[in-house]
C-alpha cells in the first residue's frame, strides 16, 4: 500500500510540474497588452470584480500579455512591483497608502519596451475617522484634541453653530485645534478633500447629566465643591466641579456625591428610559483632572439604579493626567451589568453615587465633573 501510495505522490508531482512548466511557456506569448478586469484575489471570491480600492488593498489585475510589466502606477503614485507575481494574464499588487498629489482615477501599466496601458481604476481614499475627543469640554482660546485616523491636509474643523477652528498641528492619528468663539455644543465635522464626518461624540456635550454641579445637590458632599478655583486650582470647563484633595487610607468610605431621587431633583431624573432599556446603545461619561496619579483605591458609580449599589460598577486605577482635564467613557452595558438588580425604568427618577472606596491607600488629589449617560451614535 506504501508504494502505491508513494506512486501516487510521484505522478501528482511530475503532473503540477507539467502544469507549472506549461503555465510558465503561456507566459512567453507576446502581443498588445490588454486588461479585462480588477478583481479581488481571494479565490472563493474571484468573480467579485473592481472598479476601485482602498489604500493599501491587495488586487489582482487580469488580461493578456502582461508578463512584461515594469511599473504600476495608481493616479500618480507608483506600487511596489513583485517579479514573481506578475504572469501573462494578471499582475498581484498592492496599492499604494501614500496620497495622491493628483487624482486622476487611472491604473497605469508601464513595460519593457515602454508601452502605457490605462485602465480606469479609483483609489478610495477615506474620509476622516474621529474616534474620540481627548477632552469633550475645553474652553475657548484653549487647544483641543481629536484622536483618529485619515487626518490628510488640508483639514478643516467646524463646530455646531458653523465657526472653524484654527488647527495648530496635524498627524496622522490626531489633529489639535484652538477653540473658536461662537463653537456651539453639539457634534464637531472634520473635512478633507476626501469627504467629511460628523463626530459622533459631542463638543460640551449636555446631554443626560446625573451628577453635577451646578447646582450640586445630593446628600455628600458639597464641602468638595470648587466654585472659584484658586492658583491651584484647575480650571473650570464646565461650571463648578468636584475636588477631593486628602489622604485616604485603604478601604476608608468617602461618599463624593450621593442621594437618591428626590435629594437630587435636578438630574435623577436625566437618564433617558432608552439607556436603561438599551444600554448597549450609550456611554457612561465623566471628564476627570488628577493632579496626583490616581494609584489605588476604587471609585463606586451609581448610574440609574433604583436604591443604593454598593457593590456596583468600580471604576479601577491607574489614571494621571497631569493636571489636565480628560473625557473618560464606559460602555454603559458594563456598567448596568455590574449592579445586583437590573435597572429599570422609573418616572420618579434615580439613585445616583459616587464613592471612593477600595484597597491601598490613595493621596488623592483627583476632580470630576459631567457625570452623563449619552448615545454612542449621535442622534
Amino acid at each position: 500500500m506504501k508504494s502505491i501510495n508513494k506512486t501516487i505522490l510521484v505522478l501528482m508531482a511530475f503532473a503540477a510540474i507539467v502544469s507549472l512548466f506549461a503555465s510558465c511557456k503561456k507566459d512567453t506569448s507576446s502581443g498588445t497588452p490588454t486588461v479585462n478586469y480588477v478583481r479581488i484575489t481571494n479565490p472563493a471570491s474571484s468573480d467579485s470584480l473592481l472598479v476601485g480600492a482602498g489604500q493599501g488593498q491587495l488586487i489582482a489585475i487580469v488580461g493578456t500579455n502582461l508578463q512584461d510589466a515594469v511599473q504600476v502606477w495608481f493616479n500618480d503614485q507608483q506600487a511596489s512591483l513583485t517579479p514573481t507575481y506578475v504572469s501573462n494574464t494578471s499582475i498581484i499588487v498592492a496599492l499604494p497608502s501614500q496620497i495622491p498629489d493628483s487624482i486622476t482615477n487611472t491604473l497605469t501599466i508601464i513595460f519593457k519596451n515602454g508601452y502605457k496601458l490605462e485602465y480606469p481604476f479609483t483609489v478610495q481614499i477615506s474620509k476622516p475617522y474621529l474616534s474620540s475627543m481627548v477632552c469633550e469640554f475645553v474652553n475657548e482660546g484653549d487647544v483641543a484634541t481629536i484622536l483618529g485616523n485619515y487626518f490628510y491636509q488640508p483639514v478643516t474643523v467646524t463646530f455646531t453653530g458653523g465657526v472653524t477652528a484654527e488647527l495648530t498641528s496635524v498627524e496622522d492619528e490626531q489633529i489639535q485645534f484652538k477653540i473658536p468663539a461662537g463653537a456651539l455644543p453639539g457634534p464637531i465635522t472634520v473635512k478633507t478633500n476626501f469627504g467629511e464626518t460628523k463626530s459622533d461624540f459631542w463638543f460640551r456635550d449636555p446631554r443626560n447629566t446625573f451628577i453635577a454641579s451646578d447646582p450640586f445637590e445630593g446628600w455628600h458632599d458639597p464641602s468638595l465643591v470648587v466654585t472659584n478655583p484658586g492658583p491651584t486650582d484647575p480650571p473650570k470647563i464646565n461650571g463648578n466641579y468636584i475636588r477631593v484633595n486628602k489622604f485616604l487610607s485603604s478601604w476608608s468610605w468617602n461618599e463624593i456625591a450621593d442621594g437618591p431621587a428626590d435629594a437630587m431633583p435636578s438630574y435623577s431624573r436625566n437618564i433617558p428610559d432608552d439607556a436603561i432599556l438599551h444600554p448597549e446603545k450609550y456611554f457612561l461619561k465623566f471628564e476627570v483632572n488628577t493632579l496626583k496619579p490616581y494609584n489605588n483605591s476604587m471609585i463606586v458609580i451609581n448610574a440609574g439604579t433604583s436604591a443604593q449599589d454598593l457593590t456596583g460598577y468600580k471604576w479601577a486605577p491607574p489614571i494621571d493626567t497631569k493636571g489636565q482635564w480628560q473625557t473618560i467613557t464606559i460602555p454603559y452595558e458594563d456598567v448596568v451589568a455590574s449592579y445586583a438588580n437590573k435597572p429599570v425604568v422609573n418616572p420618579n427618577g434615580y439613585w445616583a453615587m459616587l464613592l471612593i472606596q477600595g484597597p491601598g491607600d490613595l493621596n488623592a488629589d483627583i476632580c470630576f465633573d459631567s457625570f452623563r449617560v449619552v448615545p454612542k451614535v449621535d442622534q
